[in-house]
């Protein structure tokens, strides 16, 4: 279960930081621009992949603490 969640914090972190890179340097790479629905929203939605991110290493942290 650890090993899940830090792959999918680590998904959420790459994504994030590339849905900021393109908006700031407006190289096309991530999926956060290819969303129609987040039209407008990119850079709030690359922030919160970051923080879900950070959210998802801290509970795998926590989860192997527990073990």
């Amino acid at each position: 279960m650890k090993q899940l969640l830090e792959l999918l914090g680590f998904l959420a972190l790459v994504q994030g930081g590339a849905g900021l890179l393109h908006e700031f340097t407006d190289w096309h790479v991530g999926l956060v621009q290819r969303i129609g629905l987040l039209d407008g929203y990119e850079i709030y939605a690359s922030v919160a992949l970051i923080v879900l991110a950070f959210a998802l290493f801290a509970a795998a942290e926590a989860f192997s603490s527990r073990s």
